[in-house]
């Protein structure tokens, strides 16, 4: 077993939890999560076979152990899509181990053209960006054509079809974004910022907070106080709060929100079940209007 690690380190070595399934037949496409994993079928319908290497929604997405059916996965893949951005460099180093050199690589970070803002860190959490997905989108349909061009014009339709769905995700955006008139959200991890931004809400947490979280390291005593006073003072109006990876820091935010009457949006780095991209979204958005309702 290699164990890898993942989820906002720098040094690019964590992953989250899950199991790959075996491809059958088709094109073979390796998605790092089954986030891409799922926007890949959307795109691509029957014409492939996706194994999802980061898919189990019930547990923490900040380890993950590699294993014999994965780099077997990875040594077959045509198409290969990682998120990039220090999230899951794992990936390159098994691609790497499989010795596929021939595999069509989509790093989505790169896709997407976000970068660090000045002095600050990368929010890796690019799946969050509906422009980022709509360039997914554009890119994955362009790369499979290549690799399969007798059903080009299948891909390039349902890349249009699925970007004008997330083009109503970002409607929906705009439409709280109307009415949120800048209120305060406090977060766990940075996982949901972009779409809160992009609802207008601004982002109230310390950055020393939520870097500690995503980071697995102890929240300082007085940045823990700083956090838990957003809530009692009143200047958030809801909390997003990671499932996918809690501890006695996280809990007791989580505490000092229902003791506040805040409310609590709960968020999630990989698909729940039964859940498609845009369903997802869509309720992760719902859920945010209620919040603020």
């Amino acid at each position: 077993m290699l164990l890898v690690t993942a989820c906002g380190s720098s040094s690019g070595d964590e992953a989250a939890a899950g199991t790959a399934s075996t491809p059958k037949a088709g094109i073979q496409v390796v998605a790092s999560t089954n986030v891409y994993g799922d926007i890949v079928k959307q795109i691509a319908g029957d014409k492939v076979e996706v194994t999802s290497i980061i898919s189990d929604p019930d547990q923490d997405p900040h380890s993950y152990e590699a294993n014999t059916q994965t780099q077997l996965s990875l040594s077959k893949a045509k198409v290969v899509i990682e998120n990039g951005g220090g999230y899951d460099d794992f990936m390159d180093k098994m691609l790497k181990s499989a010795g596929n050199t021939s595999a069509k690589v989509l790093n989505v970070v790169d896709i997407s053209g976000r970068k660090a803002p000045a002095g600050g860190a990368l929010n890796e959490h690019v799946w969050y960006d509906f422009p980022s997905m709509e360039k997914l989108a554009a890119q994955l349909a362009t790369t499979l054509s290549e690799v399969d061009s007798a059903n080009g014009s299948t891909y390039s339709a349902n890349a249009a079809a699925f970007t004008e769905k997330v083009k109503q995700l970002e409607s929906t955006e705009a439409s709280v974004k109307a009415t949120s008139n800048g209120a305060g959200a406090a977060i766990t991890e940075p996982v949901p910022v972009y779409v809160l931004s992009a609802c207008g809400l601004v982002n109230k947490t310390p950055e020393k907070f939520s870097e500690a979280i995503e980071e697995g390291t102890d929240v300082p005593a007085a940045v823990l106080q700083e956090t838990l006073g957003l809530f009692s003072s009143k200047q958030v109006k809801l909390l997003a709060y990671n499932e996918q990876t809690s501890g006695p820091e996280t809990q007791k935010v989580l505490d000092a929100a229902k003791a506040n009457n805040i409310a609590v949006v709960p968020v999630t780095e990989t698909l729940p079940s039964g859940k498609d991209y845009l369903s997802w979204m869509t309720g992760n958005l719902n859920a945010i209007r209620s919040a603020l309702s």
